[in-house]
């Protein structure tokens, strides 16, 4: 089969490789539609971000390598022994995290919350690839009602209603969004359906700002146009908001907003109020730890996504409640525009993406 591997960073090439065999308990797949993640996109060309190091380690001592694919719409075409709630045909996507099965939490019938286990795409292989493996473990069933292309958009919309009952949002909360990419646009939708009331996001690009008020918003602010901190405060009585998502902060070389947005979130949210980390920043970064305190301001990660979570957005999508058709604006064809589509990904705001540039291998 053809699969592309990478040799090192900025080094991806399309080689064949042989078939994987299937072992007890996972199932070969047929990807049909694929996208790299934004922090994949990143890792392509080296740029330190979530995951840098290991990848790193990796490509030193094993290229060349499969590497990324978490974020897919596959078929099944073959079961390995013992599969039962998978048949060929099924069309599957998958939870990046698999557990490690040894740890305290896997032992004790927890394992939905295990982080010490392999990932898909970083620890073994992903989809950009003719074929590819997968443990029945991870798998979510496709309602018919999602299409290829939405499918695979759901490992992602799932980080995303892990990102939002991090924040436990209460009925009419204000909520501000700062950035809105395929996750900022996630998480605008999933609290609207949480029982937020006032929605305010934040963007420097007008196509953003607009698919954002298609989605939801009640204001869209464009910052290149406005100072978002002192509208927000007027839009909110001069509080600030309830609850701040911020999901631009990464690296200014892909058109990421740095650590910019995250002072100004800070300075968003209310006395009192949550400010969810939702961005990967690749590095240490300066934070003002003292106006956290002073103003009694609450610094949350999101929880990690399981199973539950990735089964919840099928429903979410399925039923119309979350719509992701409005934010795939680029759909290549054929396994070889793979690189193409980490180029757009990795310069979203030059290609005027919005998420991720999808690969569909069949036509």
């Amino acid at each position: 089969m053809k699969a592309w591997r990478f040799y090192g960073f900025g080094d991806m090439r399309l080689d064949d490789i042989p078939v994987p065999e299937v072992p007890p308990g996972w199932v070969l797949v047929e990807p049909l539609c694929v996208q790299p993640s934004v922090t994949e996109a990143q890792l392509a060309l080296g740029i330190p971000t979530l995951a840098y190091d290991r990848v790193k380690r990796r490509l030193e001592s094993e290229a060349p390598i499969q590497l990324f694919g978490h974020e897919f719409c596959a078929r099944i075409v073959e079961t390995g022994a013992g599969v039962t709630r998978y048949r060929v045909g099924d069309r599957v996507a998958a939870r990046a995290k698999l557990p490690c099965g040894d740890c305290p939490l896997c032992r004790s019938e927890r394992s939905n919350l295990c982080r010490r286990g392999p990932v898909i795409g970083f620890d073994q292989p992903g989809c950009f690839s003719e074929l590819a493996i997968l443990p029945e473990i991870a798998l979510v069933r496709v309602d018919d009602r999602i299409s290829d292309s939405e499918a695979a958009c759901l490992q992602s919309l799932s980080d995303s209603v892990a990102s939002v009952e991090t924040a436990g949002i209460q009925i009419g909360d204000s909520v501000v969004i700062f950035g809105q990419g395929s996750m900022g646009l996630e998480c605008l939708q999933i609290a609207r359906i949480s029982g937020a009331g006032l929605i305010i996001t934040v963007d420097v690009r007008e196509e953003s700002c607009r698919i954002s008020k298609e989605l939801g918003a009640d204001y869209a602010l464009n910052a290149r146009t406005c100072d978002p901190v002192a509208t927000i405060r007027e839009l909110t009585g001069g509080n600030g908001a309830d609850v701040v998502f911020e999901c631009a902060g990464g690296s200014p070389k892909q058109g990421l907003a740095g650590t910019a947005t995250l002072r100004q979130a800070m300075d968003a949210a209310r006395s009192g109020g949550k400010l969810i980390g939702v961005s990967w920043f690749g590095g240490p970064l300066e934070l003002d730890v003292d106006l956290l305190r002073e103003r009694s301001l609450r610094y949350l990660f999101p929880d990690i996504s399981t199973q539950a979570h990735l089964e919840h957005t099928v429903r979410l999508v399925a039923s119309g409640r979350v719509r992701l058709k409005p934010t795939i604006t680029h759909i290549l064809q054929g396994l070889e525009s793979v690189p193409q589509s980490f180029e757009i990904t990795a310069n979203k705001g030059v290609h005027k993406a919005i998420n991720p540039a999808q690969v569909m291998f069949h036509a």
